[in-house]
């Protein structure tokens, strides 16, 4: 029987995928390795322990990031997928990476000597919005990996 609170997610191409076993602690980073490591104005983050993470297909890439973090992606297609201090108890995956990350919005911020000063511009209603369409005459189908896990290919 699977816990109620398991979440699930992976790269966008589907050759990650994981599986957290206990509810995760979200967090947003804005320190300047983040910044880049996720080519974003920050890192969304979602911490358990190490044990509560399972790689349920594939295994990523690693990157030492730092003398004391490392980082895994997908060496396929490039997707951070987590942030994790050497040697330590947690692990990080990257809230976008998850199948559902809108159900886990961040509880505390660091980094904060980094973050962008126009990041509250972002607010809805400052700056103007629209909504993702293709151009007029432009077919778009995803490659992308579905929201969920499926069989193994």
């Amino acid at each position: 029987m699977m816990p109620h609170h398991r979440r699930t997610g992976g790269c966008q191409c589907g050759a990650v995928r994981y599986a957290l076993l206990a509810m995760p602690e979200s967090t947003i980073c804005h320190c300047r390795m983040c910044q880049k490591a996720t080519g974003s104005l920050f890192a969304a983050l979602c911490k358990v322990k190490v044990a509560d993470l399972v790689w349920t297909r594939g295994q990523p890439a690693r990157f030492q990031s730092s003398s004391v973090a490392e980082r895994h992606f997908c060496a396929a297609c490039g997707t951070p997928l987590t942030f994790h201090f050497l040697n330590g108890a947690e692990i990080e995956v990257t809230t976008g990476s998850l199948d559902t990350p809108s159900e886990l919005p961040p509880r505390e911020q660091f980094g904060a000597e980094a973050r962008v000063p126009w990041i509250d511009r972002l607010i809805p209603g400052r700056l103007p919005e629209r909504q993702t369409v293709p151009r007029p005459g432009l077919t778009v189908s995803s490659l992308q990996h579905p929201d969920h896990d499926t069989p193994d290919a």
